[in-house]
This record gives C-alpha cells, sequence and structure tokens, in this order.
C-alpha cells in the first residue's frame, strides 16, 4: 500500500489531537503508514540543514524550522499579509513587498529539497493550504512523479482580486502542478476557473479538469466536516460548571471565532446593537457571549481589528447593561474544546456570520453540540462555505446588520418545533459528511 504524505504550515506536535482536521489527517497516515511533514514552530538562526524527526506516533512525524528572515517574508509576509487577505475579498489590506514573494519562493524551494529525500517512488503527497502553492512545482523541478495533491482551506479569489496580486499569472502556473485541487465549496471552484481563464489563459477541458501552460490539472470541491460523532459526545458530557450563568434567565447567542477581519465580527456587534435598539422586549433575555481568541497580533489589520471589538462591545455594554445583565461578554482568549462543546450545547444561537469563510466548522460544530429534543439555531452568513449545504440555517448577509438583526429576534423566538425540524435536516448532514468522509473521498478522487 502506498503512503500518505501530508504537507502543512504547521506540523501538530502535541500528545493529543486538537481538532477534526489533524484527527481525520492522523487517520488516514496511520492506516498507509504515512509521513506529515510541517513547521515544527520553532524560529531560530540556525535552523538544521534536514527534516528532524520526531517519534512516538503511529505514524512518521517530520519537522522543519524557519529563521527570522524566512518566517517575516514567507509566513507573515506573503502568506498572511499578501494571500490571506487577497482570498477573503480584502485586497485593500494587502502589504506587498518583493521581499515577500522572494521569501515565500525560497521557503518553498527549501521545504522541496528537504522533503525529496524521503519520498518513495509510489508515495501519495496531499499539500494543504495557501502557505504551499508553489510546493507542487518545486518538487516537480527536482524529478518528483508522485501523485501530488492540495486543498485550499480558504476561499479562492475571483478575477478581481487575483489582478490585485504581484504576480497573477504565477499563481496559476504553481497551480498548474498538481495533479488534484481540491476546493471547499463550489463557489471556490467557480472562482479558480474564471480567474485562471481571464489570468493565465487557462482552458476548460472538461467540467473538472482545466489546462494550464500546457498541464492539465483536475479539480473538485470536498467539504470539509467534522468528528461529530466525538464532537456531540464532548457536548452531552460537558459539566454544568463550564456553563455561563444568567441572573436574568436570559438565553445565551454564542460566537467562537479567531480574532480576525474576515469574521464579520464588529457587523455583528452592531446587529445585536440595533437589535436591542428596535426591540427593548429582548433586554435581560438574551445574552451573547463572543469568545474570539488572538491571531496575528505582530500584523497591522489585527491590531486594529481588535481596538474596534472591544470598543463596540463596551459602547453596547454602556448603552444598555443592567444590574444583573451585561449584554455583550466579549473574552479575547481560546477555551478547550470540551469547554466550547459545552457552550454550544447551552446557547439558543449560534452565531456564524463571516464576510468570507473557506468552509467555517463552528457552523458544523454548533449543530452536533445540540440537544436534537430542544435545539438552538444557527444563524449562517451567505458568504461561508458551510452555506451551500447547510440550507436549513438562517442564512443572512452580514453586512446588513437589519438583516442579521431580525434573524436573531426570529431565532428567539422560533417554534421548538421548527427548531426540532431545522437541526435534525442539519445534523444528517454533519454527521453523514464528517471529516472522515472528506479525507477519503479526497484521497480516493486523488488516486483516480
Amino acid at each position: 500500500m502506498s503512503r500518505l504524505v501530508v504537507v502543512s504550515n504547521r506540523l501538530p506536535l502535541g500528545k493529543n489531537p486538537s481538532g477534526g482536521l489533524v484527527v481525520a489527517l492522523e487517520d488516514a497516515l496511520r492506516s498507509s503508514g504515512g509521513v506529515w511533514i510541517g513547521f515544527s514552530g520553532e524560529v531560530t538562526d540556525h535552523p538544521a540543514p534536514d527534516l528532524q524527526d520526531h517519534p512516538g506516533a503511529a505514524f512518521q512525524r517530520m519537522s522543519f524550522d524557519l529563521t527570522p528572515q524566512d518566517h517575516e517574508e514567507y509566513y507573515l509576509g506573503y502568506s498572511n499579509s499578501i494571500l490571506w487577505p487577497l482570498c477573503h475579498g480584502r485586497p485593500n489590506l494587502m502589504r506587498i513587498q518583493p521581499e515577500y514573494l522572494d521569501g515565500y519562493a525560497r521557503v518553498n524551494a527549501l521545504i522541496a529539497r528537504m522533503i525529496v529525500p524521503h519520498l518513495r517512488p509510489d508515495d501519495r503527497i496531499w499539500v494543504q493550504d495557501y502557505h504551499l502553492f508553489p510546493l507542487a512545482a518545486e518538487l516537480r523541478a527536482l524529478g518528483v512523479g508522485n501523485k501530488i495533491g492540495h486543498f485550499l482551506h480558504i476561499p479562492f479569489p475571483g478575477p478581481a482580486d487575483c489582478a490585485a496580486l504581484p504576480n497573477p499569472s504565477q499563481l496559476f502556473d504553481w497551480l498548474s502542478h498538481y495533479d488534484l485541487l481540491g476546493f471547499q465549496a463550489d463557489r471556490d471552484m467557480g472562482a479558480f476557473a474564471e480567474s485562471a481563464r481571464q489570468l493565465a489563459d487557462g482552458d476548460l477541458v472538461s467540467p473538472d479538469r482545466f489546462r494550464i501552460a500546457g498541464r492539465d490539472v483536475r479539480t473538485q470541491a470536498f467539504p470539509i466536516g467534522i468528528d461529530a460523532a466525538s464532537f456531540m459526545a464532548e457536548a452531552v458530557d460537558a459539566p454544568d460548571s463550564d456553563r455561563m450563568r444568567m441572573l436574568t434567565g436570559a438565553k445565551m447567542m454564542i460566537g467562537v471565532d479567531r480574532l480576525d477581519y474576515s469574521k464579520g465580527i464588529p457587523q455583528r456587534f452592531r446587529a445585536y446593537q440595533l437589535l436591542l435598539e428596535k426591540i427593548p422586549d429582548l433586554h435581560e433575555k438574551i445574552s451573547f457571549l463572543q469568545i474570539a481568541p488572538p491571531t496575528r497580533g505582530a500584523v497591522e489589520a489585527y491590531q486594529t481589528i481588535r481596538e474596534e471589538t472591544e470598543h463596540l462591545a463596551g459602547r453596547i455594554n454602556g448603552q444598555f447593561a443592567t444590574l444583573n445583565w451585561t449584554p455583550i461578554r466579549f473574552i479575547h482568549r481560546p477555551f478547550p474544546r470540551p469547554v466550547l462543546a459545552g457552550l454550544y450545547r447551552q446557547a439558543r444561537i449560534g452565531l456564524v456570520t463571516p464576510l468570507a469563510d473557506g468552509m467555517n466548522l463552528v457552523a458544523k460544530e454548533y449543530v452536533a453540540a445540540q440537544n436534537p429534543d430542544d435545539p438552538g439555531v444557527l444563524i449562517l452568513s451567505r458568504f461561508a462555505g458551510a452555506a451551500e449545504t447547510m440550507d436549513q440555517a438562517l442564512i443572512i448577509n452580514p453586512h446588513d446588520p437589519h438583516d442579521l438583526a431580525v434573524a436573531m429576534a426570529q431565532a428567539m423566538r422560533m417554534s421548538q418545533s421548527e427548531r426540532r425540524d431545522r437541526h435534525a435536516a442539519l445534523l444528517e448532514g454533519v454527521v453523514t459528511h464528517d471529516v472522515a468522509w472528506w479525507s477519503r473521498t479526497y484521497l480516493e478522487a486523488l488516486a483516480g
């Protein structure tokens, strides 16, 4: 049986899996005796010249370190100050520096050189996400003929955004060296097709195959799922001591997002303010818990979003709070997964309202965590990849505060029977198309 070689920006080195993606990839690697390769998290002036082994798993784990210059230019620079805002519809937030592209290409070439000595002829290589777009091209240049697939976890930009790149045609040249490009949603496949056609003279050979620079690459949407059974069990077993307490008996509305400008947190705060202004009867009856762990604090755009959200939360609490009720609890740190599972189960409303998102697994976790006899209501942005398959949620436009405020009120007033019907349909999809289904379906397509 051929091995699976997974390559990602970060190598999970903790003893316990921290999320569904890690669980799914570990299961796939364990069954094939595979290898997971990624950045160790160590930034050092003297990185090891070869991949470093990390024993102790049922499969091989190998890592590389980065120099401060490589971390700045490849990770903080091109990956997260150019590609991340571009793919999330915010090219105005890109910080284009010539050295960023140089660093991005240099690190991908370095990773390829370190990988090649460890490859076997029948290995299947599965590259994860936007940090590693050029990796297949670098491997091909070194003579690697193995099957190589890529999966993009975030949205793919349309032609107007792609054109803002300093190297739009080069992006498609990189991608043309993969055998299979996987996307979260049909929306992303469509954006790739149109961008490739306009910016790289790409030709559609068949419904799922593109020819770019004389090379054929297959494309397909593989909506990622969660480890549904595990998350459902964690929600049921969550201790009451980890639940939120409300003196007024208010129903909880929850949002859990990294503090990122793509997540639409300020927009949902403004919609909540509008709800409280328009429907005073809901005062002390609804409490909003927003958990927003920090991310990429060294990037200026993230400092700005933190200041904006903290200001809005303070203003809303100052305007509406009573002695026994705080409208918004804004917590700027992470919580363990079992605690989140219990909070989701407690919440009458789950808010998943990104301005742009690849899939957004919080939507699926919220559904899995609910009590089927008395479930809450998922409010979901039309701009999340999850909206393509989760149409029993209340689908909203996060840019329209009135639309979102109306959905909040509707969710609060929705009958138990309607909540049950909506939840049952959503849960069936979450359980059927879980993360194991995602990895299995992708790898079967890569082998084809």
